[in-house]
């Protein structure tokens, strides 16, 4: 199995042209599909469901329904602010002849991208507002950059010639569960083989802790499954942070296990929907919430809940079945 420039050129391009910075921040808004009230919209329900939005709810049940319901601001952070470009110099690095592909190219593309994103996201600038000599900035633009060199070490872009970037991809389960979402690259071997490759900016999760990020790739997995009918042959996450890749190889069965575990994550945030009782559930996490001031367990109030409500059927808890999933 090889992944070389010799990929096929047939692979659509479609995720060239649609991705690019923001884009995971405009798959949640499309994901929410109106579900917070904004321009004076009326809320609607969640219809659809993301690796992002899926993560929040198993997570804490109460957090996604601030993110999707809700829709309450969220403070930008420099290191997800970094992540962002950081995935768009890796994305547009494709757009040049394979052999203009040089760490010292990619180096140079940091700062241009930070002003494309500063120029579409003007609020970012104050992540640097308190810093009159600009020294902030430039560590975080040199850290950013040792982040995209270090991924020359990981990956030769000279031998790859990617099927898409940044690839919005969407579909629609027999149950009728609609699964969304944006990957960073779709590579396509001669022989048809699939990979699916994610990059991380920040360091491998032990190996006890790594199952959340294979989740997001099984679910773009699932999805490419559904769309093509072929099971990608690996799924592959590039850590920058630490300077590691971690492969998995899914069947049919794990891709059919994702898919039970999403229909019964997908019932209880329609019980959580219908009911309006989204509980939060309390991790160490709790200490990087945007959202405490809204959180009971931080002497908080929610919001009014903008959706109409019915009790719970039998008075089972909307989280009555997570042990299910």
């Amino acid at each position: 199995m090889g992944w070389s420039t010799e990929q096929a050129e047939a692979g659509t391009r479609s995720g060239q042209s649609g991705g690019g910075p923001g884009a995971e921040a405009a798959g949640a808004e499309a994901e929410a599909a109106g579900a917070g009230a904004r321009g004076g919209e009326q809320p609607r329900p969640p219809v659809a469901l993301s690796p992002s939005r899926a993560s929040d709810f198993m997570q804490c049940p109460l957090l996604y329904r601030f993110r999707v319901i809700d829709r309450l601001p969220e403070q930008p952070s420099a290191a997800a602010t970094r992540g962002t470009v950081v995935h768009a110099v890796l994305e547009r690095l494709f757009d040049a002849p394979a052999a203009e592909r040089t760490a010292a190219g990619a180096r140079a593309m940091v700062p241009g991208e930070w002003e494309k994103l500063l120029a579409k996201r003007p609020e970012l600038a104050g992540l640097f507002a308190e810093d009159p000599e600009g020294e902030r900035l430039a560590g975080w633009l040199a850290e950013a950059e040792a982040l995209v060199e270090r991924w020359f070490s990981l990956e030769d872009p000279t031998r790859l010639e990617p099927a898409d970037r940044e690839l919005y991809v969407e579909t629609v389960l027999e149950s009728g569960l609609q699964l969304r979402g944006f990957i960073d690259r779709v590579d396509v071997a001669p022989t048809g083989e699939v990979r699916i490759v994610d990059y991380k900016t920040g360091k491998a999760p032990r190996p006890q802790f790594a199952e959340g990020a294979l989740f997001q790739m099984k679910f773009y997995a699932l999805v490419m499954w559904r769309l093509r009918g072929v099971v990608p042959r690996r799924l592959q996450l590039v850590y920058l942070g630490s300077g590691d890749v971690v492969t998995y190889d899914p069947d049919e069965a794990d891709l059919r296990g994702v898919e039970r575990k999403l229909l019964a994550l997908w019932e209880a945030i329609q019980l959580a929907t219908a009911t309006g009782e989204w509980r939060p559930r309390p991790t160490k996490l709790c200490g990087w919430c945007d959202h405490q001031a809204h959180c009971p367990e931080f002497g908080g109030t929610p919001p009014v809940y903008p959706l109409q409500v019915r009790p719970a059927e039998g008075g089972v808890p909307p989280q009555g079945r997570m042990g299910e999933i």
